[in-house]
């Protein structure tokens, strides 16, 4: 009986003994932590896995470092690693002190999916009493491509950026073959000072800057040193500059802006991509990118650029990991008519203002212009000496864009509020309203505060003589009978407080600060003087009614397919409404009466209306003004202009925009 005992004593034993032994990690179990901190780029743990063999191969900071650096310049994603059962095979079945497990690794990349199989080889090794599998690490388990003491390069293929053209094909922004001029050291001559003086007051560049450049490393006796791109029309100044010794000129392609200043806030422009740039978009972009900052450069940005293309391969042994070609980014294709934007920019070149062409029957965006203005090629040929200081401190803000911001519109307005008056019933076309005096105020509850109109010749003010007269009591009586509800729901049909939906980010017109909460309010907003802010591109719309039998017709930038109109708000003007409205507004340039009526000029068909906003920090305080002239033909149909400028106080208010725009009409 006691033998027995110790017997089943004995063999508890031998059970406890084999427990202990099974709770030490298996080759496999070992693999898989290692593969699971493999999965999470755990490359700190995963480094405490490797064999003695293999830490003495590579520090504990360089494998880290390395795998950290590969992974996040290939831009590794849904990286995933499996190990696969054990190779019996592989098992050394005498020692049993190593093992050998097959894995699979597959990842995506900057230059696409990669994968790839491995083997990895597990040694048991002691330490501090304790025994377990270690993993023989070599730089295959990177890439299978990968053997010891070679790199990994990444290169990048820059995609050929897409053009933008106007609606005739004359392109706007273009990939150009453009001369770039240099020097060749070796060859200055004797006169090496002299010819760098020369050639760096030529180019607007500084000496000491040239010398810079000459002194790099790179640079020998025969190297062809750059120094600066040339527009293609400077013929004058590349026939100068390389009649200089050892100055010669080279062929390179360049992002190109023909049309210069003229189109610049419509283009934009492209730049050199900056470090923070690239780190929010590095799979897009390389350090060696260019990427659209403003205009229509920045809003298609993608389109235009394409997708670069990259390349993972060893350049020891020259295979390649993974390859992805680059994409050319597509064309633009606008409505702009070139023609019609450097006749309106000849006009404004010279004031802070802006202007917008539209073709009021399908909503064909002819024209954007904003002045002052600057020359795009500036940030890709360099700038003359001063001009980027001058034109960051011009206090008119030439690198801002002005046609897709809001202003306050002044009269320009009159013809909407003439439109939701006569739609709600607030007035009709064959009626007249009696208004006597220059001065006029609902009632005493307005205190001292009166509606003021230029002249007061007329007592019975009909519609058409109200816009011609640009009479202020007329429009602010309309505003008031319309009332504060309806005609702010005017406003809305006619686009205001809704995104306009437009291919340029445009800033959305609005009615008042905080609702029209007061009758002043309402009166004054009837004919300009309230609260309300426009952008011109929504002004020059709101005027398409009158030329549509009633149909606000939405404006658009870029070309589509077939020349349907999309009509914005239907119906936002009776027919008749529109066409009273539009003799209305032929008054004001054919009448004598009308305030766009000088300068006279035979030929034209043109109806319009003028504007003056005056801009005030205080109440009693003499403000700017700003001008405006909105127009369009009324016989060919085929032309709608609004322009405003700044500051014409003293300059004859509106009548200063009115004589721009018919100059533009003349042509």
């Amino acid at each position: 009986m006691k033998k027995r005992i110790v017997h089943l004593f004995m063999a508890a034993g031998f059970l406890l003994l084999a427990g202990a032994c099974s709770n030490e990690p298996t080759a496999k179990e070992s693999m898989d932590q290692y593969v699971d901190k493999w999965n999470k780029q755990n490359f700190e743990e995963m480094y405490e896995q490797l064999s003695s063999k293999a830490q003495k191969s590579i520090s504990k900071d360089d494998f880290i470092e390395r795998n950290t650096s590969i992974y996040e310049q290939i831009g590794v994603s849904d990286l995933k690693v499996s190990a696969v059962d054990e190779d019996e095979e592989g098992k050394d079945k005498e020692k049993k002190d190593s093992e050998t497990i097959p894995y699979k690794v597959s990842m995506n990349t900057l230059a696409g999916p990669v994968s790839f199989e491995g083997k990895a080889k597990l040694v048991k090794e002691e330490k501090d009493g304790e025994t377990s599998w270690k993993i023989n690490w070599n730089p295959s388990f990177i890439f299978s491509q990968l053997k010891e003491g070679e790199t990994i390069r990444i290169t990048a293929s820059e995609p050929a950026r897409g053009n933008i053209y106007d609606r005739n094909g004359k392109a706007l922004a273009t990939n150009a073959t453009v001369p770039e001029i240099g020097v060749v050291p070796g060859e200055l001559g004797d006169d090496k000072d002299g010819v760098l003086k020369k050639i760096a007051n030529m180019l607007d560049m500084e000496k000491k800057d040239i010398e810079k450049q000459l002194s790099a490393g790179w640079v020998k006796d025969d190297s062809f040193v750059p120094l600066k791109k040339v527009k293609p029309e400077n013929t004058d100044l590349l026939k100068k500059a390389t009649s200089l010794p050892g100055v010669l000129k080279q062929d390179t392609q360049s992002r190109y802006y023909p049309f210069g200043e003229k189109a610049a806030h419509l283009t934009g422009y492209i730049r050199p991509i900056t470090e923070e740039e690239l780190k929010q978009d590095k799979g897009s972009y390389s350090e060696h990118s260019l990427m659209g900052i403003v205009g229509l450069e920045h809003v298609y940005e993608k389109q235009l650029r394409g997708e670069i293309g990259w390349t993972i391969s060893v350049p020891e042994s020259g295979a390649t990991i993974a390859s992805k070609d680059a994409k050319d980014g597509t064309d633009i294709h606008t409505t702009i008519d070139i023609k019609k934007q450097e006749e309106l920019y000849s006009q404004l070149k010279d004031d802070s203002g802006t202007a917008v062409a539209l073709q009021p029957q399908t909503g064909e965006t002819l024209a954007l212009v904003s002045a002052p203005s600057y020359d795009p090629n500036g940030f890709l040929f360099g700038w003359k000496k001063g001009e980027w200081e001058k034109l960051n401190k011009d206090k008119e803000a030439p690198f801002t864009s002005k046609f897709n911001k809001t202003y306050a519109p002044g009269s320009t307005i009159k013809p909407i509020t003439a439109s939701i008056g006569l739609k709600n019933g607030a007035i009709k076309t064959d009626e007249a309203k009696k208004i006597v005096g220059k001065e006029w105020q609902k009632d005493s509850s307005w205190g001292g505060y009166k509606v003021t109109r230029v002249s007061d010749q007329l007592s019975e003010v009909n519609l058409e003589n109200a816009l011609i007269t640009s009479d202020n009591i007329y429009f602010a009586q309309t505003a008031l009978d319309t009332g504060s509800d309806k005609f702010t729901e005017g406003l809305k049909s006619f686009g205001f407080e809704e995104k306009l939906g437009y291919e340029f980010p445009t800033k959305a017109s609005s009615i008042s600060n905080d609702g029209i909460d007061s009758e002043i309010l309402l009166a004054d907003s009837g004919y300009g003087q309230g609260q309300m802010l426009m952008s011109p591109i929504h002004l020059a719309a709101s005027y398409t009614p009158f030329l549509n039998n009633g149909d606000l017709i939405k404006p658009y930038l870029i070309k589509k397919d077939g020349d349907e109109k999309e009509i914005w708000h239907k119906n936002v003007v009776p027919a008749d409404g529109a066409e009273t409205i539009t003799k209305g507004l032929r008054g004001v340039v054919e009448d004598p009466r009308g305030s766009a009526y000088k300068p006279v000029v035979k030929g034209l068909s043109i109806a319009g209306k003028t504007g003056t906003a005056e801009l005030k920090t205080k109440k009693d305080e003499k403000g700017k003004e700003n001008g405006w002239f909105t127009a369009y033909d009324y016989k060919n149909k085929d032309l709608l202009i609004t322009m405003m400028i700044q500051d014409v106080s003293d300059r004859g208010g509106s009548s200063y925009v009115v004589n721009k725009v018919k100059n533009v009409f003349k042509k």
